[in-house]
C-alpha cells in the first residue's frame, strides 16, 4: 500500500529543522509529532507549528515575539495548556530563521529528558 505523501507544512517543518540533525516525523492525534534524536521538540496541531519552551525565560520569549501557548480543549470542556508555543512568523521564512528557535526547542527537549532520567 502507499503511502500518502506528508502535508506540506510538515514537508516544510522539516526543512526548516534540517539544520539541527536528523529529524524523525510521527503522526499523532490529528497533527505531527516532530524528534531530533529521539528528544521531542516540537509538534503540529490545526496547521500551526509549535515549538518546546520549558521554562519562564523560554516562554517569554515566545511571548514577546507574539506567540501563543498550545492548549488542548477536553470533550468535558477542560483545557490544558502544554509547553509548545507557536513558532514565530518571521521564523517560518528559512531555516536561517529557525535556527535559534528550533535551537531553544531542542534543548529545552534535552533537559526535560534529563529530569526524567533522574527520577
Amino acid at each position: 500500500m502507499a503511502r500518502k505523501p506528508l502535508p506540506e507544512i510538515v514537508r516544510w517543518s522539516q526543512e526548516l529543522f534540517a539544520p539541527l540533525g536528523s529529524i524523525r516525523t510521527k503522526a499523532m492525534f490529528g497533527g505531527w509529532g516532530f524528534y531530533c534524536d529521539d528528544f521531542f521538540f516540537a509538534l503540529i496541531a490545526n496547521e500551526v507549528l509549535y515549538l518546546k519552551a520549558d521554562d519562564e525565560e523560554s516562554q517569554a520569549r515566545f511571548r514577546a515575539a507574539g506567540s501563543e501557548p498550545f492548549s488542548y480543549r477536553y470533550p468535558d470542556g477542560r483545557t490544558i495548556t502544554m509547553a509548545y508555543w507557536s513558532a514565530p512568523e518571521e521564523a517560518l521564512d528559512s531555516p536561517n530563521a529557525m535556527a535559534p528557535w528550533a535551537r531553544g526547542a531542542l534543548a529545552c527537549a534535552v533537559r526535560a529528558g534529563a529530569k526524567k532520567r533522574k527520577r
